[in-house]
């Protein structure tokens, strides 16, 4: 089986090498190959066939379908927000998101982190007017030269190398100013297609199961699997210090579990803080069809996604330990 990572290795995908490493995927029969992202992006990858499962979040198979793809949601890792939006603490002319009303927001142009900010910036009284510029290789770059106010950040990779690193953040969350549910379900999705076979079916059932009690043990062994991560990773050059202090963050916010200091993975999408986070982009007119035009209804998450893999999955994964 073929896995495509959405962005450098990293935390998120900790539990994919952790069960690489460990040997879950070769006790469950199947062989993981993992791709670096394409340029084309994960959600391409495997609309295309290059791979059979990518990383990625629900919002983008929204997006994709309405295009006219086929992807299906199967896992979601994130059980709380892990996005945040950030300016430089040394701006102190910006202390809450009215503040981003005539900034610039570093970003890669998307419509959805756009609905976003404007949500924000409304919520907090302001406008919501703001320009965009481009992001380069390297988000605190950009901000840190002036070309920039603010811009988006992981809490649990990007934070946690602000507070090691530096430059320092000042940095909101948009559930806590106007956006309903969760923004930032990520997760894996299959070709709706390829998951029509029957051996892919269970290819897929093996995957998820091996893979959940990969990021089980990620949580019950923080460090070590962070260290798994970096030798496993050793293309990305990773930081130790960051990868371990990454993974005590994310046990200790119960980011992937719902809660403090959770050992074990739901994995479970919850369909109606998906559904709402769905209804306000298409409220805010985020997802076109092929030729550009606004589709007339909300992207369902329940059509878009399904829990049966993981709720088979979990229970075998918890069952074996």
């Amino acid at each position: 089986m073929t896995f495509m990572l959405d962005w450098t290795p990293n935390t998120n995908h900790v539990g994919i090498y952790a069960a690489q490493s460990l040997g879950y995927y070769k006790d469950a029969g199947i062989n993981v190959n993992i791709l670096p992202t394409a340029q084309a992006g994960a959600e391409t990858s495997v609309e295309n066939g290059v791979a059979d499962i990518g990383f990625t979040t629900l919002s983008n198979v929204a997006a994709f379908n309405a295009q006219g793809a086929s992807l299906r949601y199967v896992f979601d890792l994130t059980q709380k927000p892990v996005a945040r939006w950030c300016s430089l603490a040394s701006r102190t002319d910006i202390q809450t998101p009215k503040d981003f009303d005539g900034k610039t927001f570093v970003s890669f142009g998307s419509a959805e982190q756009t609905a976003v900010i404007r949500q924000m910036i409304k919520s907090a009284g302001g406008n919501g007017n703001f320009q965009t510029a481009t992001a380069g290789t390297n988000t605190f770059q950009t901000l840190s030269s002036g070309k920039g106010d603010f811009g988006g950040f992981y809490v649990t990779w990007e934070n946690v190398e602000s507070k090691l690193n530096g430059p320092a953040l000042n940095c909101f969350v948009a559930s806590d100013w106007g956006v309903p549910g969760n923004p930032d379900q990520l997760g894996f999705a299959v070709n709706s297609s390829w998951l029509n076979n029957t051996k892919n079916q269970k290819k897929l059932q093996s995957f998820i199961t091996a893979t959940i009690k990969g990021y089980d043990y990620a949580l019950s062994h923080p460090d070590t699997a962070a260290d798994l991560l970096v030798k496993q990773a050793k293309e990305a050059n990773l930081d130790a210090t960051l990868a371990k202090t990454s993974m005590e963050d994310i046990v200790k916010g119960g980011y992937w579990t719902g809660k403090e200091n959770g050992t074990s993975l739901s994995g479970k999408l919850n369909v109606q803080e998906s559904q709402d986070y769905l209804n306000f982009q298409q409220s805010a007119g985020t997802y076109t069809d092929a030729s550009g035009n606004k589709i007339d209804k909300a992207p369902q998450a329940s059509e878009l996604s399904t829990n049966s893999y993981v709720d088979t999955a979990a229970s075998n994964a918890h069952a074996q330990q």
